[in-house]
């Protein structure tokens, strides 16, 4: 039964509760030289956790700011994907040596991120409004929307779908209603309580055989 409670759990553990963990990737709160620190400061109703600055009294996953500068990071922690609420991002003083393609996809409220200046900003210099460089940091502001821009998609979308933006540089293709499904051909409404039925009986099925296995083992001498 214990089995069942856990899966249930897991299965109901909202974003926050997951992503809290990308708080604690480095000791301490956002270091004062942090645009992080500087951007809470400046904004009324904030506080810290950990490396994160949150909008107090706000539902518990919505994330202002990381700070993972000097943190000691050769490549980018996968925990950074559950921060894409982010609006100031610091990776600054540490080793990175690349930012591979599609590392911030879906942080499409990114608006300044601080990079090493080793680095390049992702999406390169066209996805964004705004990059200077001071010391050994460099500073990306302002993500371009890339399906505004007068150059042409790498990707275009297909019939029936608009353009989106996804992150720095990164597009993703809505399907307009009433189409929904591979490249949005399919017409009408989508069938929720059909897959809705399909993903209820899955749950149940792992959690009976999750039981199951827990009690055998359990009578087990």
């Amino acid at each position: 039964m214990g089995g069942f409670v856990l899966l249930l759990l897991l299965l109901g553990l909202p974003g926050a509760a997951r992503g809290a963990a990308v708080c604690g990737l480095c000791p301490g709160p956002p270091r004062n030289s942090s645009i992080v620190a500087r951007f809470c400061a400046s904004r009324a109703g904030t506080e810290s956790e950990g490396r994160c600055c949150r909008e107090r009294g706000a539902h518990p996953e919505r994330l202002l700011g990381l700070d993972l500068s000097n943190c000691s990071l050769r490549s980018l922690p996968r925990g950074l994907a559950e921060a894409t609420a982010v609006v100031v991002l610091d990776l600054t003083e540490n080793p990175l040596t690349a930012l591979p393609d599609g590392s911030f996809l879906g942080f499409t409220l990114l608006q300044r991120l601080a990079v090493p200046l080793v680095l390049e900003c992702p999406g390169g210099s066209s996805a964004w409004q705004e990059v200077t460089t001071s010391g050994s940091s460099r500073l990306c502001q302002g993500q371009s929307n890339p399906c505004n821009s007068s150059g042409e998609l790498a990707w275009p979308c297909p019939e029936n779908a608009a353009c989106a933006p996804d992150g720095p540089g990164l597009v993703q293709c809505l399907c307009d209603s009433p189409f929904h499904g591979y490249k949005c051909l399919r017409e009408g409404t989508f069938p929720v309580l059909l897959f809705c039925g399909i993903l209820g009986a899955v749950t149940l099925s792992l959690s009976l055989l999750l039981w199951g296995t827990q009690r055998r083992k359990a009578k087990t001498p």
